[in-house]
């Protein structure tokens, strides 16, 4: 495959870094990504950077068959939060699960297992790999015409999350990235410039 010079492939990656935009889970409509474009979302994660190799991050998909689980710990984190709430709002926690078309947890291992050795890496550096990974892969679904966005709230780090999907002391439930086709897109934010965020000392 022939490669295309540096000044068109840099103009093709701007074009889909700035061509991004959030597209919240109301916004989204099946159906979801096919298996291949799930790869290829997938993959990109890959590329993110990651220090010493630990790979201190993992994706959970919440299939269509498992919803109704994830349904009922959204209202029994509200529910540990706020005993009070109603009938009304805890079925509206339980309807936030079945709005993306393709739902994704991201989780970020803070630090190595025992049995996995070195443990040097900060927290901070694994969050950061994380970001990137997430990045890549909402850039990925901008090229495949998807929509996606990251959404978290107060439930992820409810207990009801945490033991519907198992998770061990050392890992912690960042996001949820939901996936799916855009049925209608969101007035476009205006981007901030470099002046408002780079400097030289």
């Amino acid at each position: 495959m022939s490669v295309p010079p540096n000044g068109l492939l840099a103009d093709a990656a701007e074009h889909w870094l700035h061509a991004r935009r959030t597209t919240l889970p109301k916004r989204l409509q099946g159906p979801g990504p096919d298996e291949a474009q799930k790869s290829r979302i997938l993959w990109a994660a890959s590329a993110a950077p990651d220090h010493q190799q630990i790979q201190p991050w993992r994706f959970v998909e919440v299939t269509a068959a498992k919803r109704h689980l994830l349904a009922q710990a959204f209202a029994q984190a509200l529910h540990e939060r706020d005993a009070k709430a109603s009938a009304q709002e805890l079925d509206q926690a339980r309807e936030k699960a079945h709005r993306a078309p393709w739902l994704l947890l991201a989780i970020c291992r803070t630090q190595q297992a025992e049995h996995e050795g070195d443990d040097s890496i900060p927290t901070s550096e694994r969050l950061v790999s994380l970001g990137c990974a997430l990045q890549n892969m909402m850039l990925m679904c901008t090229a495949l015409g998807l929509g996606s966005s990251l959404t978290s709230g107060k439930a992820m780090h409810a207990q009801a999350i945490r033991q519907l999907f198992a998770l061990p002391a050392h890992e912690i439930a960042i996001c949820w990235l939901n996936i799916g086709h855009i049925q209608s897109s969101r007035t476009n934010r205006q981007r901030p410039s470099p002046a408002d965020y780079f400097s030289v000392l």
